[in-house]
């Protein structure tokens, strides 16, 4: 990423700001070695801020909880989704701790910050009907459809994101053992593995399309794109938008919604939270519970069968 505290919207923010800033990112990126759509939304939120603090005339060092505060109101009166702010509200929260911790400032204005409430938002997900009519979706044999259906498969056997999806090298496929070596979030290394429909999906497609689509070039990433170069995310977001078209699902689909279709139907076959946070690759296995509401059928289930007043 480059030019990361550059200021080109001609902000007025003070040099120091901008500076800081640039120390933080370089630290996210460094230290903390998170993704690079991660440190740009930090970025962003962050730039954001200081906007808002060279309109008020402030420096850093000025900084006070009511000034955070008048900038939290100045977010809800742009009407910004709650999930929008609590984000800008969290990057300023490990923002000002990183300042403090690197004496730039000498006490954190964001240690006592609340986050809005953001209610019970759930995870969308597809039945189980849906994920078999979008795997299905096209049934041509051009080297493109048999590329996307190998997409669309392992990401469903597998529930990585879409940017893992995308980057993965072939190198990090064990079609033997049925594995894939994910690197995800804060270059973390997970292996996650994948069933026989997957396997004979990207086995066929690395035989029939992936030559194919190379031309004859060399590339390390698994799924390409007729320049021989990986797929970018957005491009993947119109492939699972056209198979959905293509199989007759009225709903908008995304690719996380995949992953959250893989997470919640394997809590509905039995699956434990532990297996479930190791597979997804969470830090915290609070952000793996969310996916326990789809359960309750099946909780109902067990209910009736084993307790004797039912």
């Amino acid at each position: 990423m480059d030019n990361r505290g550059e200021d080109k919207g001609g902000t007025g923010t003070g040099r120091e700001a901008l500076a800081a800033l640039d120390s933080f990112l370089e630290y996210l990126t460094v230290e903390r070695r998170l993704a690079d759509n991660t440190i740009s939304s930090y970025q962003t939120d962050l730039k954001d801020f200081l906007v808002f603090l060279a309109g008020e005339r402030k420096e850093l060092q000025q900084v006070t909880p009511s000034l955070i505060r008048q900038f939290q109101v100045q977010l809800q009166k742009r009407n910004l989704a709650s999930r929008s702010q609590a984000r800008r509200l969290s990057s300023l929260r490990v923002f000002f701790r990183f300042l403090t911790a690197e004496h730039i400032i000498e006490t954190d204005p964001a240690v006592m910050l609340e986050a809005p409430k953001l209610g019970g938002r759930l995870p969308e997900d597809l039945t189980v009907e849906e994920v078999s009519s979008l795997l299905q979706g096209k049934t041509d044999k051009s080297s493109y459809s048999v590329r996307d259906r190998a997409m669309l498969y392992l990401l469903y056997a597998t529930g990585m994101r879409v940017t893992e999806l995308v980057g993965l090298p072939v190198a990090g496929l064990n079609l033997k053992s049925g594995f894939v070596r994910v690197i995800g979030k804060g270059s973390k290394e997970r292996l996650v593995p994948f069933g026989e429909e997957a396997r004979e999906r990207v086995e066929y497609y690395l035989r029939e399309a992936r030559p194919r689509l190379l031309k004859g070039k060399i590339s390390d990433y698994l799924f390409v794109s007729n320049r021989g170069k990986a797929l970018g995310r957005f491009r993947f977001w119109q492939i699972i938008r056209e198979s959905a078209a293509a199989a007759g699902i009225d709903k908008r689909i995304t690719p996380h919604m995949l992953r959250h279709s893989f997470a919640t139907h394997m809590l509905a076959h039995g699956a434990d939270l532990r297996s479930l946070q190791l597979l997804l690759g969470h830090s915290d296995i609070s952000t793996t519970q969310v996916y326990t509401h789809v359960d309750r059928s099946r909780l109902q289930a067990i209910h009736r069968k084993f307790h004797p007043r039912s």
